[in-house]
């Protein structure tokens, strides 16, 4: 177990007892864990972003946060419920985005070259998450792997650690993953 594995742990631990200084090491923590996966995640994607790295962040705080005490059950729990959640954040903000696009109330103005790169980066993440959703029928650990290495920037060995499954098992699924999403991709 490593330093900060043992750390969440025990700081998990406490708060569960009502320790609320605990709670505040322990939000202080997971806040700079998901900084961290943000920052990665959005290395993923040149220029201009549907969604900045803060905004990612505070999202998914908010909607980790509410009763993350209760539910996650540790650190490797933690960073595969991150992954899902920042899917989920990116994708329901790039489909507001699209819709906002369709007719969403607002007067029409001229579109910028940087409001149309992100709306094609929108679209391009929804089309990810739709054909995620097929791996996920077939392939539903290759799509977890995919999930957390792609939308929360987890490296090989921390994904491993997040799905509980061995290193080479995380990197067997990651390139039957990304495999799966290619062909489709160029379908």
């Amino acid at each position: 177990m490593t330093s900060a594995t043992f750390e969440f742990s025990r700081l998990l631990d406490d708060c569960r007892q009502g320790d609320s200084q605990a709670a505040a090491r322990l939000i202080t923590l997971v806040y700079a864990d998901l900084q961290r996966l943000a920052r990665a995640q959005r290395g993923h994607s040149e220029g201009n972003r549907t969604l900045n790295t803060t905004s990612l962040v505070h999202e998914c705080y908010l909607r980790i946060a509410g009763d993350a005490t209760h539910s996650v059950e540790s650190r490797a729990h933690f960073f595969n419920l991150a992954s899902r959640v920042m899917r989920q954040v990116l994708c329901d903000y790039a489909r507001q985005r699209i819709a906002a696009k369709r007719g969403g109330g607002a007067m029409q103005v001229t579109e910028s070259a940087i409001d149309s790169e992100r709306d094609a980066e929108a679209c391009e993440l929804i089309e990810l998450d739709d054909l995620l959703k097929g791996l996920e029928r077939e392939q539903q650990r290759a799509a977890r792997v995919f999930e957390c290495r792609y939308f929360a920037g987890l490296s090989e060995q921390e994904t491993a650690d997040a799905l509980d499954i061995s290193l080479r098992t995380a990197q067997r699924e990651w390139n039957l993953a990304r495999a799966w999403l290619a062909e489709r991709l160029r379908g």
